[in-house]
């Protein structure tokens, strides 16, 4: 009978694991749904338009845009795990604030869907200001990201594209009307939103 001594493994044995794809990419649940609330609202507004009509039409509409407005939380909470506004309190509060107005704009978009507003009450009124209070400040925040330069690469100015959508789509509305706003909107939510979640998702640090 033959017995085999093997040596205890050196240390340069020892071989490490390899990190894990949510250790190399520690955003990229954020910036998939993010992508996918961007899509899913994008597709939806193709079909039934910017001003959905009709029962059906408000609650498919409510719960795209409800999940792009979910996307946005996780890009908030992003923005705040990398310090992208920057390290002081007024960059932090922004993003409470914000974060606060978001999940106001959904308590609105949850009170479509489930056809509870009345623009009667005052308080349905103030609560649907949130949505696009919400959407300026995620434009102003897209242009503190690109001031503060601690994003970089295409990501330190791409957040100031894909948060203009607001401030691009409406005045687009008023000016050319629901026909061009329309694809407008269809459009750069693809290009801005979609796109940034995807970039979000490749983030290593």
């Amino acid at each position: 009978m033959t017995i085999q001594h093997s040596p205890a493994p050196a240390r340069s044995d020892v071989t490490t694991p390899a990190p894990t794809g949510t250790s190399r990419r520690p955003y990229a649940v954020h910036g998939r749904v993010l992508a996918a609330g961007a899509f899913a609202w994008a597709a939806t507004m193709a079909v039934v338009g910017i001003d959905p009509q009709g029962h059906g039409e408000e609650v498919a509409f409510s719960l795209s845009s409800g999940l792009f407005q979910v996307g946005l939380l996780f890009l908030l909470r992003t923005l705040w795990r990398t310090k992208a506004l920057g390290e002081g309190r007024v960059a932090r509060a922004v993003l409470r604030v914000e974060a606060v107005a978001v999940g106001l704009a959904i308590c609105s978009t949850a009170s479509d869907g489930l056809g509870l507003t009345d623009f009667d009450k005052v308080g349905f009124v103030i609560l649907d200001a949130f949505w696009p209070l919400s959407m300026l400040g995620m434009f102003l925040i897209g242009i503190r990201i690109a001031i503060a330069g601690r994003w970089t690469g295409v990501t330190r100015f791409w957040p100031m594209v894909a948060e203009s959508w607001a401030v691009v789509t409406v005045p687009t509305l008023v000016l050319l009307g629901d026909s061009v706003a329309h694809v407008v909107a269809v459009v750069h939510l693809l290009v801005g939103y979609t796109v940034l979640g995807v970039l979000v998702s490749r983030k290593t640090d």
